[in-house]
């Protein structure tokens, strides 16, 4: 299975599934020499092909076309939600000039270098595309431990320009996920974007959660593994177990989806999604996690009518919505799935025109995130943003 789909703001999406890295990577070179793209973003599903063959691939086939990626955790093709594909999104050099870098190691990165990095990247973007309107991506390894670190200095770096993206993940085995930059590939990385178009867009994050009288204080707690003991001075899966009055050793990944735990910041709340349970008794964290956070019990509320609301607030704020750049958590996947939601969910992604990736975190201004969708909408060439409350 292979499709094209081209926008009306330009940006062309290149679906496939069963391809080899040579015959995609030749895919996007004709393509991009059309569309006379200046940037290439990929996405794909480790057991599509690896990411050193994409990478070689494309030094080979597209060796003047600047491009940047990851493994993902699902993908979201212009036909909706899918599994172990890959989709590369075209950007033509005359609506967007885009500057990106790489950041290695980050869970021995100082704040400073990476700000310095994010740096370097805006004045770069204000030498080329000077009084241009601005927006930030990031991708980051899903499995560094190291994405709110990484998040805070990246959005205190770029001041007043807008921040989104999602963690890198490899199908859900938890292990290495993988980034590429340039020809550089790496896991325990960050690749930074940054871009300036005359394209009208918002950034946006939606969840389906509210929170329940249910309280957590975490007692007991590995904050670099991000694990946690105890939950009020009790084993924590047990106390959590006992409080959706379920047996703790019959708890599973679906349930942890469908029953997340959010934080309260700003007088907003956040999930902080379970990945799992130990043998001992302990829970496992996507995000950061720490002695004395107080976590809330979260219910579900209906996952496709709110992301259809904010999708269609964006496609009232742009005046009718072109495409969307989305950052799927992949818990919210395992509840649709659970729920059997999936094929609505799908829909709605087709009709609205979102692509993209699951994800193992998701991130948001100065925020990282779990079971989020975050994006940037996209109106259309020349179509003129109306203002709207969130």
């Amino acid at each position: 299975m292979s499709g094209r789909t081209e926008y009306g703001c330009g940006i062309v999406a290149l679906a496939a599934a069963g391809a080899d890295a040579a015959a995609f990577a030749r895919r996007i070179a004709g393509e991009a020499g059309r569309c006379e793209a200046g940037f290439a973003l990929i996405f794909h599903s480790p057991s599509t092909f690896a990411p050193a063959d994409i990478a070689r691939s494309m030094a080979a086939e597209a060796p003047a076309l600047s491009h940047a990626g990851c493994t993902s955790a699902g993908e979201i093709t212009p036909d909706g939600v899918g599994d172990g594909d890959a989709i590369a999104l075209l950007f033509p050099a005359r609506n967007f000039t885009i500057v990106s870098t790489m950041i290695e190691d980050i869970t021995s990165s100082g704040l400073h270098t990476i700000a310095g990095e994010v740096e370097r990247l805006v004045r770069l973007l204000d030498a080329q595309a000077p009084g241009m309107n601005r927006f930030a991506m990031c991708l980051i390894d899903g499995m560094s431990f190291a994405e709110e670190k990484v998040t805070a200095a990246i959005h205190w770096a770029l001041d007043d320009i807008p921040l989104v993206g999602g963690s890198a993940g490899d199908d859900m085995r938890w292990q290495s996920p993988v980034l590429f930059h340039e020809g550089v590939v790496r896991s325990g990385s960050a690749i930074v974007l940054l871009v300036a178009t005359d394209i009208p867009f918002d950034i946006f994050k939606t969840d389906n959660f509210v929170p329940t009288g249910e309280k957590f204080v975490v007692t007991a707690s590995d904050p670099e593994r991000r694990i946690v003991s105890e939950f009020n001075a009790r084993p924590a899966a047990m106390e959590y177990a006992d409080a959706l009055g379920e047996d703790h050793r019959r708890l599973s990944q679906m349930r942890f989806a469908s029953s997340p735990v959010v934080v309260r910041v700003g007088g907003q709340y956040y999930c902080r999604a379970i990945r799992g349970a130990t043998e001992d008794g302990a829970l496992t964290f996507a995000c950061a996690i720490d002695d004395g956070v107080v976590l809330t019990l979260a219910e579900a509320r209906g996952m496709v009518e709110t992301t259809r609301a904010a999708l269609e607030r964006m496609d009232r704020r742009l005046g009718g919505l072109d495409v969307v750049l989305g950052f799927d958590c992949c818990y919210r996947r395992i509840d649709a799935m659970n729920r059997q939601n999936m094929r609505p969910l799908s829909e709605l992604y087709r009709q609205y025109h979102v692509i993209g990736l699951g994800t193992y975190g998701e991130q948001y201004q100065s925020m990282h995130l779990n079971q989020t969708l975050t994006g940037i909408a996209f109106g259309r060439a020349g179509s003129m943003p109306k203002a709207a409350a969130e």
